[in-house]
């Protein structure tokens, strides 16, 4: 089994940057979301379950999610978040947990978007808790730009989330996303040589 860090940070911080810097410094990465859209893509393993549970009206013309639909009928009922979770989630967890021990790295990086969200349903998982954290006017700003939202929408979607205050509580390790890319790197090079000593004493106890 891999030493792993949770990867996390909420929407906008840049978690996506942090993690290719780990990938290129020859960290496994493992990334829930991309889990997900393999899970709910053409033949993907979650489909079955998703189609019997929502019906076609959810199913794209190639046999994937259609994720519009979806997004539609979960912000309006609960119950079908709830359904949409209880099918993915232990999939997702199943195929992550999956990945993490078969990487073939010095440690894994667990990226999780709401892994404060979850609890301790990843945290008992992860030996470490990195959070990319930036100010919170940053993540409205990049949300906007990168997406084409709207400020209220932006901060909708924020608002939905963990506080950033409740993020960096969950911290052992707090990167500081609000410089430019150069200064990213660096603080991940320092975190990457500290992770390399940690799993390799972990190797040894």
């Amino acid at each position: 089994m891999s030493y792993v860090v949770g990867l996390t940070g909420g929407v906008g911080s840049g978690k996506s940057a942090a993690a290719d810097i780990f990938a290129e410094l020859g960290a496994a990465v493992i990334d829930t979301d991309a889990i997900a859209h393999e899970l709910t893509g053409a033949q993907g393993a979650a489909m079955p379950a998703l189609r019997a549970a929502f019906g076609a009206g959810v199913v794209a013309a190639d046999g994937s999610l259609d994720r519009a639909a979806m997004r539609q009928l979960v912000f309006t009922d609960a119950a079908a978040r709830q359904r949409l979770e209880a099918i993915l989630h232990p999939l997702i967890r199943a195929e992550s947990a999956a990945r993490c021990a078969a990487a073939a790295a010095p440690y894994a990086v667990l990226v999780v978007p709401l892994l404060v969200e979850a609890g301790d349903d990843y945290r008992r998982r992860v030996a470490r808790v990195a959070v990319v954290d930036c100010r919170e006017d940053t993540q409205v700003a990049r949300v906007m730009a990168r997406s084409g939202l709207t400020r209220a929408e932006a901060c909708a979607i924020m608002a939905a989330q963990a506080t950033r205050a409740a993020r960096r509580a969950a911290a052992d390790d707090l990167i500081d996303n609000d410089g430019d890319l150069a200064a990213l790197r660096r603080q991940i090079e320092n975190l990457h040589r500290h992770y390399l000593g940690l799993a390799a004493a972990s190797y040894r106890s």
